[in-house]
């Protein structure tokens, strides 16, 4: 038998694609070679455009607890400067505190749900591929076997065994520094805090905000206040006393790393609530890039295609955005209406965004370390930052706002995420992200049907939905979105380009169908 897909890696990434892929019409089987989903802390939020992607698929609610679209943040950080984000009159920063284990839950849910098979326990040990499809060597619970995909999706992380197997290079840069440490501890009773809701610690004259990586002379210092039982406690050093990394990470250990970097002895004992709070330890960061997202018939997701600082949390961001960017045009090729070169897009796409992530992840790092010259920059930087029009291009660059994909289109949508849009619909009042929920490409025409739209996307009906709204202050006549919440092609307010929107359609859906 053969699969139409086979995703080897269930974290996060390979879940997201399993579900896309799934409400493309696609049942694809995820492989992963942990018996059970994993106990290790991980990412501790999301943050940026996927949050918007992820309430396109009515997602937001179940990973924040919060009805209706994601808000902005009022503050984040940025190489260790705090982002006063509620100076920008258009904020696009969205944040979500939630922790990995949290979001593989949610996700392997929504899988299953949509008819996803998740085999656990399977690990890839070889494959072939040839003009119709993949041959995956597994060991498994009932020993050696080999299974048979039309597509390889490798989301199997930056050690990847399907990158490495499918020998596509995997160039970067790797450092020594800094060395990070990460627990979730209780602390002593009494520590002081501020008017302003600061935290001072003993024997130390620097206040650390919380959720804000703090700079001081020897490194850098985090505090993340998630409950009284569970703070998360985190450390940056450079050019720190050697480490045995084959050594767990003690409290013991942490405790002296926070000595080292603020000057406080810190009493800390283990987290009272249940986990997983794994302690963890990272030796270095490793910038690396792979190559190519496509080799035949084999692709990349997330960290399996690039590997990156955790700096500013841009990792789901950019993995969870490769796998609806992926999803919808494997979908497409395997139904058979892909137009040419649109599953090569993939990379096309997305690889400039993994280089972008690489720049801004490197200078954070770059903008913490310890050392006069840093110091310097650092000055200089802040003053660059005080300017809202600086603030809101380094927002813009977290969030991944600023993504433009290429359209042939001139209206400034074009190319961008789709915005939140309030419509009023023959169902009723609905936002746009709600309209998106089926994962399907949308024509939205809000020139009230008076320019026939719908007709002229009659040939696409079976891969694209028409919807005819209202809005109050329409961004556009029209917009044309691709599944992963892309614009397309887009008219301006109260008129339409015929002519525009089918070569979009025939571009992104390929020939229309009788």
């Amino acid at each position: 038998m053969t699969n139409d897909v086979i995703i080897v890696g269930a974290g996060p990434v390979g879940l997201f694609l399993a579900c896309e892929l799934a409400l493309a019409g696609v049942q694809p089987v995820v492989l992963d070679r942990l018996p059970e989903r994993s106990g290790e802390q991980k990412a501790n939020g999301l943050v940026g455009q996927v949050l918007r992607l992820l309430d396109h698929r009515g997602l937001h609610q179940p990973l924040s607890g919060v009805p209706g679209a994601p808000q902005p943040v009022p503050r984040l950080v940025f190489g260790a400067f705090p982002l006063d984000l509620h100076r920008l009159d258009a904020n696009p920063l969205h944040a979500v505190p939630v922790p990995q284990h949290r979001i593989e839950e949610v996700l392997e849910e929504r899988a299953l749900e949509l008819g996803v098979t998740v085999r656990r326990g399977c690990e890839v040990s070889g494959f072939t591929q040839d003009a119709t499809g993949v041959t995956v060597d597994l060991h498994g619970p009932d020993g050696a076997r080999q299974v048979r995909a039309r597509y390889l999706v490798g989301a199997d992380g930056g050690r990847s065994t399907v990158r490495k197997l499918a020998d596509i290079g995997f160039p970067g840069v790797t450092s020594p520094d800094p060395v990070s440490r990460v627990a979730h501890v209780r602390l002593p009773e009494g520590l002081r805090t501020t008017d302003s809701g600061e935290v001072l610690l003993p024997g130390c004259p620097t206040p650390f905000r919380p959720y804000t990586h703090t700079r001081t002379d020897h490194g850098v210092f985090v505090i993340t206040p998630f409950n009284q039982d569970a703070v998360m406690i985190a450390t940056m050093e450079w050019g720190g006393p050697p480490v045995d990394q084959r050594a767990p990470l003690t409290l013991d250990e942490l405790r002296a790393s926070i000595r080292r970097v603020t000057g406080a002895d810190l009493e800390l004992t283990p987290a009272r609530t249940a986990g997983p709070f794994t302690p963890r330890r990272t030796v270095g960061h490793n910038t690396r890039l792979a190559e190519r997202y496509r080799d035949g018939r084999v692709l990349l997701v997330g960290d399996a295609a690039h590997v990156h600082a955790a700096i500013g949390g841009p990792g789901l961001n950019l993995g969870l955005q490769d796998a609806a960017n992926l999803a919808w045009k494997l979908a497409a090729e395997l139904q058979g209406w892909a137009p040419p070169g649109l599953l090569d897009s993939y990379h096309r796409e997305r690889h400039p965004i993994g280089e972008r992530v690489f720049m801004h992840s490197q200078a954070q790092i770059a903008l913490m370390a310890p050392g006069a010259g840093t110091t310097a920059l650092r000055a200089l930087v802040g003053e660059l930052l005080s300017h809202e029009d600086n603030l809101a291009r380094i927002a813009a660059l977290m969030a991944g706002s600023d993504v433009r994909y290429d359209t042939d289109c001139p209206h400034p949508w074009a190319g961008g995420f789709a915005p939140e849009l309030a419509l009023t619909t023959a169902e009723g009042d609905l936002r746009l992200a709600e309209l998106a929920r089926s994962g399907r490409a949308l024509l939205l025409d809000l020139t009230g049907g008076a320019l026939g739209l719908a007709d002229r996307a009659a040939g696409w009906k079976d891969r694209v939905g028409v919807v005819t709204a209202q809005c109050a202050e329409p961004p556009a006549g029209a917009l044309l979105l691709r599944p992963d919440g892309y614009v397309a092609w887009a008219s301006g307010v109260g008129e339409a380009d015929p002519t525009g929107l089918e070569r979009a359609l025939r571009t992104w859906f390929g020939t229309p169908r009788d």
